[in-house]
């Protein structure tokens, strides 16, 4: 029962809620992404690049295993570039929407730095006569 209690508490600390309100927001933020790599930024490359869609993109090392009839028996073993460079693309994106997040708010919080305090003015031309007349007259009365 006691450890029902302490696991009880550890679930219900604001740490574990927002981490995984974050885990769910992130989720729901890669999709949003992964929509706009696949479906606004890469048609436009593929077609800059002659029609080429990335995830096509693949070396067959070896070729797929037909029998008499034409049943593939073994399929072929590909190296699929193509889905390496589309991740690839994708993670760019993503680190490049992330760090100008982070710098958006980094801005917004932004704590105004404190201005130095104001330097202590020169004493007029009064003040500089009248302390030494002053130590003039301490100096005076302290041999007297």
């Amino acid at each position: 029962m006691k450890l029902l209690n302490e696991f009880k508490t550890f679930a219900m600390r604001g740490n574990v809620i927002d981490m995984a309100v974050g885990v769910i927001m992130g989720g729901a933020f890669g999709k949003i992404v992964s929509s706009l790599v696949n479906d606004v930024i890469m048609p436009p490359v593929g077609v800059l690049i002659g029609g080429v869609d990335f995830k096509d993109l693949a070396i067959t090392l070896k070729k797929a295993t037909v029998d008499a009839s034409g049943v593939e028996i073994a399929p072929a073993v590909t190296l699929n570039y193509g889905m390496f460079l589309q991740n690839t693309f994708d993670f760019l994106i993503i680190a490049f929407v992330i760090f100008m997040m982070v710098k958006g708010l980094n801005a917004l919080t932004k704590k105004k730095e404190q201005a130095p305090a104001p330097a202590k003015p020169e004493p007029t031309l009064d003040q500089k006569l009248l302390t030494e007349i002053r130590d003039l007259l301490k100096e005076k009365e302290d041999k007297a």
